[in-house]
């Protein structure tokens, strides 16, 4: 199998598996316990954090587990325009966040919030000059993605923070970093939250973790019982899920510069081997604004299900938009605006630091195979 769809999931490391295993079977004890087992699973899931919190280069005690990006997404809005909710009851975010961003800001357009939805430009990019000049005095929340799932675009949230002091300091910032894990310093964002997601880097699905900076007060829990979290995610911890995120955490962490230098240049074989290429346009841009792990293009004429559906029979996983959206029409293709036979090809190439030349080889022949065997949409 070629597997070409690291932002939709990655493979999980012997390392990362072992590291669950031993807890699952030997280190199974509740942190809640109050005897000596339980107090040792309590000081292993702080290191899990200290560990999560060293990729992100963010304060330990300001990183909170969640069990996935979705959940992270939805407690980090709730909590901005419930602390703002004197500030005003506006929002703005983009029409090319993950779905759990949108669906959350749907839900509260219905309890009574204003949301303006910016739209890019064809290329999929976004300036912090065009968030900032949708803030009002009003604007309780700014929800920007870090780096953009479906087209790798990377949004320009540190320079959105900064503007926002002078716009208006009391506007909360949240970014939704889940594809930009291990690139970015949660300092130097300063955004107020940062969702991230152990999947995307080789660690188990389940676990996700949120951080909330020094400008969130008394933040709202996510969930009431036991006061996990700090009291503010109740629930057992995941313990096994917490390890294996810190070992991925851990892993990506010293290979980091590594691993981008990597990703770049299979970006770049890919794009190579794609010159010429008839009827097909790379979306999003091949600046260096770019995620290195994320390619998109279009065969236009040529629907993106029937390539996923044949270079999948010939075991080759790519992708025709986020996995998230379970086969359904992709808003962030439909924010593009790009013309019909364009916009029903696009499809999704992502590559992880396991990926070699020759599979991208091979998907780029398969494609081929299918753009000379078929005939185009009219």
């Amino acid at each position: 199998m070629i597997y070409l769809d690291h932002a939709a999931t990655a493979p999980v490391p012997r390392a990362v598996a072992d590291a669950m295993y031993q807890v699952l079977t030997e280190q199974y004890g509740n942190p809640s316990s109050q005897y000596p087992f339980g107090s040792e699973m309590k000081k292993r899931a702080e290191s899990w954090r200290r560990a999560v919190a060293a990729l992100l280069d963010c304060p330990a005690e300001g990183l909170h587990f969640t069990s996935c990006g979705t959940e992270g997404d939805n407690w980090a809005l709730r909590a901005a325009v419930w602390q703002n909710r004197h500030v005003g009851n506006h929002i703005v975010t983009t029409a090319v966040e993950h779905s759990a961003v949108l669906e959350c800001c749907k839900w509260l357009e219905r309890e009574g919030w204003e949301v303006t939805y910016l739209a890019p430009d064809q290329d999929g990019n976004l300036s912090a000059e065009q968030v900032l000049e949708a803030v009002r005095p009003d604007t309780a929340a700014v929800s920007v993605m870090l780096v953009n799932n479906e087209l790798g675009n990377r949004y320009p949230v540190g320079a959105i923070a900064r503007g926002l002091a002078a716009r208006n300091p009391k506007t909360l910032l949240h970014t939704d970093a889940v594809q930009g894990l291990g690139t970015f310093s949660a300092k130097d964002l300063g955004a107020d939250f940062v969702t991230v997601s152990a999947h995307k880097i080789g660690g188990p699905k389940g676990v996700g973790a949120l951080y909330m900076g020094p400008r969130v007060k008394n933040p709202r829990p996510l969930l009431a019982g036991g006061g996990q979290e700090r009291g503010l995610r109740s629930g057992t911890e995941a313990t096994a899920q917490l390890a294996g995120f810190a070992k991925a955490a851990e892993l990506r962490l010293e290979r980091r510069t590594e691993i981008q230098g990597r990703l770049a240049g299979l970006k770049a074989h890919a794009l190579d081997r794609l010159l010429g290429f008839p009827d097909l346009t790379v979306l999003g841009g091949v600046s260096s604004d770019t995620a290195p792990h994320i390619l998109a293009l279009s065969l236009a004429g040529w629907p993106s299900q029937n390539m996923v559906n044949d270079l999948g029979a010939q075991g080759i996983c790519i992708s025709a938009g986020s996995a998230c959206h379970q086969g359904k029409p992709s808003h962030v293709v439909a924010a593009l605006k790009l013309p019909k036979r364009m916009a029903s090809g696009v499809i999704r190439l992502s590559f992880g630091p396991e990926t070699t030349e020759a599979e991208i080889d091979a998907c780029v022949q398969a494609l081929r195979r299918h753009h000379d065997s078929r005939m185009p949409m009219l």
